[in-house]
């Protein structure tokens, strides 16, 4: 594993499709990192004069990706990280347009704790964009749902335990050892979105890497608990996105996670989660049917766009 200090080379890498004005809002906090970053490289997935122009104003080294094809997060992340790996990057720093690092610390903090637990990823808290105590995503720990900040830490735990091993939010901050994309591999570009960080957060618990989320660092994300639909009294969760187009990726890419090493094991529990959300809570069964059919299709890997 590279040792993060202050003589390793950071490289952030920010994925960003039509959204200049928070872009700019994420690019002035990365930019301004008390550790600063060595190089910041910015997939821009609808190639806008606009973007470029704001990258190329940064007060750090800048490289300007502007793809003629929407690659989806999965593919920008992907350009980006080889990108950054071939910059020379000893770390790859990540985030996107919509979301920002909770401060100018993160970075030196995540670094701080890589090194101090010697992790080869290291994630921060994602939490809600206007509600930093709130998480933007809702995280099981064991059998219970946890929704705030403060109830990450276990029971008993002291807050100078700050490390969550093995679980990680990807993408939203989270910093990679160049040894870690190596053995594990950049986001497969067939996803194009919901999924992808899924699918490397697999990888990474089959590769015998030590990674897991500081819960010093913060990142600050619009919220997405939305989705996430309690059932069986709130004991249990299910997703159901609120437009056809994300119920398409998310659905077809969750088929082609299911079926692969490492997740197998959940098939049950998916069918019994969304069975139970489809056909008994919302007495839905054409949802149902779509939800199978998709999931069908990304278990045969058909990756066809909508």
């Amino acid at each position: 594993m590279s040792d993060p200090n202050t003589a390793a080379t950071v490289v952030a890498v920010v994925v960003t499709h039509r959204r200049v004005e928070l872009l700019a809002q994420s690019l002035a906090v990365v930019s301004a990192q008390d550790r600063p970053v060595d190089h910041l490289v910015v997939v821009d997935n609808a190639n806008e004069p606009a973007v470029a122009e704001l990258v190329a104003a940064q007060p750090i080294p800048t490289t300007y990706l502007g793809s003629q094809r929407n690659l989806g997060g999965a593919g920008g992340f992907a350009l980006g990280m080889l990108t950054a790996l071939s910059l020379g990057a000893d770390w790859v720093w990540c985030a996107d347009d919509d979301g920002r690092p909770d401060g100018p610390m993160v970075l030196s903090t995540l670094l701080e704790c890589a090194a101090r637990h010697r992790l080869d990823e290291v994630s921060p808290v994602v939490a809600n964009i206007d509600d930093p105590d709130t998480l933007a995503f809702p995280l099981r720990r064991g059998l219970v749902w946890r929704r705030k900040r403060s109830e990450l830490f276990a029971d008993g735990q002291a807050d100078t335990d700050d490390l969550l091993p093995g679980i990680a939010s990807l993408f939203n901050g989270a910093l990679f050892s160049a040894k870690a994309l190596d053995e594990v591999g950049v986001p497969d570009l067939r996803l194009f979105f919901r999924g992808d960080e899924v699918e490397i957060h697999r990888r990474l618990a089959r590769s015998g890497l030590k990674f897991g989320t500081c819960l010093r660092a913060g990142y600050l994300h619009p919220d997405g608990s939305d989705e996430f639909r309690p059932i069986l009294g709130g004991r249990m969760h299910t997703q159901y996105p609120d437009n056809p187009t994300k119920r398409y990726f998310t659905y077809r890419n969750r088929g082609y996670l299911m079926s692969q090493p490492g997740m197998r094991r959940l098939i049950p529990q998916e069918y019994a989660r969304f069975g139970w959300y489809f056909l008994v809570q919302q007495r839905d069964p054409k949802g149902f049917a779509e939800w199978m059919k998709l999931r069908g299709l990304g278990r045969r890997e058909r990756f066809r766009r909508p």
